[in-house]
């Protein structure tokens, strides 16, 4: 699916990511940790193709992303869905209207838009709030919808950077039962994280890589997470 293949990423002074290796297999659960600034949010652009890599390889499935063209890039990015960090929306429209704008552009309107609306957010528990505001939302009714603009295509890989980082325990919680039902639907998710509790939480529902960016350079984590 995406594959990283001895994959650098830098500029200026200096590689920010080296020989990076990773590949993420169909149905896979993987957790990115590391410090702030230790480039988690580089190597998920990386995997997604906002950033192209400086040195290596990176494959989309089967594809690699320094011989796409744009729109094979965007054709790849109709099967991922991401959760960025910043969660933005755009707040002259309902939120029903943001979820369903990924739909929206890639033309796949009308009755499939109403119908996977339509169940997407009461499983994201967002049904009473689908004619509200952006600015009307709680932090956590944000990521919710965040998360569900992200899935309401069908993507095979989720990609989520710090989804949990803005909302309380008890709603981080509730995001991450969301994000391992989809796995256990088959698909593949990468969270970008600095909680330790919330990988903690998530390894007694399934079964999670933890790896962990340090000067520049992907490994495993420590069994003691």
């Amino acid at each position: 699916m995406i594959e990283l293949q001895e994959a650098a990423y830098g500029y200026g002074g200096g590689p920010l990511l080296s020989e990076i290796s990773l590949r993420l297999s169909p149905g896979s659960f993987h957790f990115l940790t590391g410090p702030s600034g230790a480039g988690k949010t580089t190597f998920l652009k990386l995997c997604y193709a906002d950033l192209l890599a400086t040195a290596g390889r990176v494959t989309l499935f089967g594809q690699d992303t320094s011989e796409m063209s744009r729109d094979e890039i965007a054709q790849a990015r109709q099967r991922m869905g991401v959760v960025h960090q910043d969660c933005e929306f755009l707040d002259h429209l309902p939120l029903s209207e943001n979820i369903s704008l990924p739909l929206t552009v890639a033309g796949r309107g009308g009755v499939e838009q109403q119908s996977n609306l339509s169940e997407l957010m009461g499983w994201v528990g967002l049904s009473a709030r689908a004619d509200a505001l952006p600015p009307e939302l709680s932090g956590g009714e944000r990521q919710r919808a965040a998360l569900a603009r992200a899935v309401i295509t069908d993507p095979d890989v989720i990609l989520a950077d710090e989804p949990t980082g803005n909302i309380d325990w008890e709603m981080s919680l509730r995001l991450l039962q969301l994000l391992v039902e989809l796995n256990r639907m088959g698909k593949t998710v990468l969270i970008a994280t600095h909680d330790l509790g919330l990988i903690r939480a998530a390894k007694a529902q399934v079964s999670a890589r933890v790896l962990r960016i340090a000067g520049g350079r992907l490994q495993l984590a420590g069994a003691d997470l």
